[in-house]
């Protein structure tokens, strides 16, 4: 939404909630797509939040208890390989996505989770 002509209001994801969501026009770029037919977009990279790389989680497929830890299968967004595409990840590298891990415990309460 365009809120000056030298600012947008952009729509952010829930895990960006803590960023002010009007941007000045020198910080924002358009998104740039293949105009060859046929040819495979590159996934997004990483975002870097203090220094670390983090992946944007498109949903959560499963959730398990190894060794006495609670993981959860990951679909990560914009990754196509079907090896890189899911992963089993820790809790801990969840935090930014609990409303995801609520919605896997809502549709199988019975799969292993935290303590609601």
């Amino acid at each position: 939404m365009i809120v000056s002509t030298h600012s947008y209001h952009l729509n952010l994801q829930s895990q960006w909630n803590f960023i002010h969501p009007v941007f000045h026009i020198s910080l924002l770029e358009p998104l740039k797509t293949s105009t060859i037919p046929n040819r495979h977009q590159e996934p997004p990279p990483p975002i870097i939040i203090e220094e670390e790389e983090e992946w944007e989680v498109s949903q959560i497929l499963d959730s398990k208890l190894k060794r006495s830890k609670l993981c959860y299968l990951v679909e990560w967004k914009g990754l196509s390989q079907d090896s890189e595409r899911s992963t089993w990840e820790p809790t801990e590298n969840l935090k930014n996505c609990p409303e995801l891990v609520k919605d896997i415990h809502s549709l199988y309460p019975d799969k292993p989770g935290p303590n609601y």
